[in-house]
């Protein structure tokens, strides 16, 4: 069977993971690639022969950059010529990227990357170089928008695979967006989503969207972590209903999928306050079958004492394999997989840097 390919990115560097067949062998891990360097963002590009990874990392002394790796992480270009870089004329700079999303076989060579300050870049030569799209930054309700604990950034970019300019971002703190003519306009898509932090809870925008992601089967369902509230929405997020009853929190950061079965999606959730550990101090992915109708804690193989790690919004993914591989990394530098779909659980690794983000995918 196929190798899978885990990437987890972390405040010093990217360490990249292989394991060959389906949930037997140990992982093999390579890394720190980027040493000392943020990655804050990782795609992994599989509608090409051989995947293309790409990775935004974040030195302290030169600045943001895209790197992209054409052999599995054995060698990296970075251009000569930074990648994102914002025009002159907005009079700002890239801080970071957060999201580097490669767009459904609608738009083979299509890259999507949200950014810090919260603006969207497009690529149309598979992550080489990437165009400033302007619509989102000049849309009159951007200097409104505020900034998260994180900062403020387009963090989720979701695609519709029946239709190549449908794209879904989040941005922190502004909300949800959808655009359905290729990011040539705008439109706020918050109705039903709380903002419990504002006077008035539900604004047309501004709220702190932490995390989208769509179902494989209706693309017309996306499922939200909200800074507040558990999401989901059956009209491609016009409207949101809450769907977190049965969770022991519903405050989190993360939410992911299942590659291809339908109603079926993850969270981990974490106490809201002053604290932010999970609750109960408790290590536990929840899933639900039923697209949010019940929840079920998913712990076996996780620890079972009292446990700390938070897993970021983008730190709980899914690959394309079947059985569907779950993971996921945390702040305590742990790293989980589950090769049967979340029913049991393996330590990849452990004290690694806090970890950002995490993918996967069969390879």
């Amino acid at each position: 069977m196929n190798d899978v390919l885990l990437a987890v990115g972390t405040r010093k560097g990217l360490f990249l993971g292989r394991r060959g067949g389906r949930g037997s062998g140990d992982w093999e891990l390579t890394g720190p690639h980027f040493p000392m360097q943020a990655v804050y963002s990782v795609g992994i590009d599989t509608r090409r022969a051989v995947p293309r990874i790409l990775a935004g990392a974040d030195s302290s002394h030169w600045g943001p950059s895209v790197f992209r790796s054409d052999d599995l992480g054995a060698s990296w270009h970075e251009p000569a010529r930074p990648a994102v870089r914002f025009p002159e004329d907005t009079g700002t700079s890239l801080e970071r990227v957060w999201q580097l999303q490669p767009a459904g076989p609608g738009a083979p060579e299509v890259v999507w990357a949200g950014t810090e300050p919260g603006a969207l870049f497009r690529s149309d030569d598979g992550g080489e170089t990437f165009a400033f799209v302007r619509s989102l930054w000049e849309h009159p309700q951007r200097e409104q928008w505020g900034a998260g604990f994180g900062g403020q950034a387009v963090h989720t970019v979701v695609t519709d695979p029946r239709d190549a300019d449908a794209v879904t971002v989040a941005v922190s703190s502004g909300g949800v967006y959808r655009s359905k003519d290729g990011g040539a306009s705008w439109a706020c898509s918050n109705t039903g989503l709380k903002a419990e932090f504002l006077p008035d809870q539900y604004p047309e925008f501004g709220q702190c969207v932490h995390k989208i992601a769509p179902d494989p089967v209706d693309p017309d369902r996306l499922y939200l972590q909200n800074h507040g509230g558990v999401y989901r929405s059956d009209d491609a997020g016009a409207s949101w209903s809450e769907i977190g009853k049965g969770l022991p929190a519903d405050f989190g950061f993360a939410v992911t999928t299942h590659p291809r079965r339908g109603g079926v999606a993850y969270v981990f959730p974490v106490s809201d306050g002053s604290d932010r550990y999970p609750p109960g101090y408790r290590c536990r992915v929840y899933r639900t079958e039923d697209a949010g109708a019940s929840w079920q804690p998913l712990n076996t193989g996780l620890p079972d004492g009292d446990h700390y790690g938070v897993v970021l919004r983008d730190a709980l993914r899914t690959d394309d394999a079947d059985p569907a591989g779950v993971y996921f990394g945390n702040r305590n530098g742990e790293v989980y997989a589950s090769a049967d779909e979340g029913d049991s659980w393996q330590l990849v690794t452990e004290h690694l840097p806090d970890v950002l983000c995490v993918r996967a995918a069969v390879i």
